[in-house]
């Protein structure tokens, strides 16, 4: 399975990484009907931080987003949003060899994730200390530049007292 995917399935929902449970099926190759009673038949192994019911408005703003066509997409009934940790928990539900294959790729795209994540803060932490280290060059060069509009000030001043002719 491509990671590529899996990569564009995610979103972001109450400032969380989530895979939906009609994406989720696909990948699995289930209904998203099987897969959510498999979910309800065992509530105790999602928490509200592994797994949660969209809202209206986050069913709202998924669609703005043209993530789904639209609200009937769902069929009355409101998607689950899982996080990592609730997606590495549908392998102890869902007891397939296609689900744990699944599970791993998933896994990776979210590792990947992470890997890039680190590599934007790094990269942004670089450029936060070049820009000082150029804004302080800037600083020097229009002093310099300054003390030379000085000194040319000095050389063509109006002269005062006795002047030699």
């Amino acid at each position: 399975m491509k990671l590529q995917t899996i990569h564009l399935k995610i979103i972001i929902l109450r400032g969380q990484k989530v895979l939906l449970d009609f994406d989720l099926a696909s990948l699995y190759k289930v209904e998203t009907r099987t897969l959510k009673q498999a979910v309800k038949r065992n509530l105790i192994r999602f928490p509200e931080d592994f797994m949660f019911e969209l809202t209206e408005d986050e069913i709202n703003e998924v669609v703005s987003q043209n993530v789904i066509p639209s609200k009937s997409h769902f069929g009355g009934a409101k998607p689950f949003a899982f996080t990592e940790q609730g997606v590495a928990m549908l392998s102890s539900v869902l007891k397939s060899e296609k689900a744990a294959l699944v599970n791993i790729a998933i896994m990776r795209t979210f590792v990947m994730l992470r890997r890039y994540a680190l590599n934007y803060d790094e990269l942004a932490q670089k450029i936060a200390e070049l820009e000082m280290k150029y804004d302080d060059v800037h600083d020097i060069l229009n002093h310099l530049l300054m003390d030379n509009d000085h000194e040319n000030d000095w050389e063509n001043r109006k002269r005062i007292g006795y002047k030699n002719e």
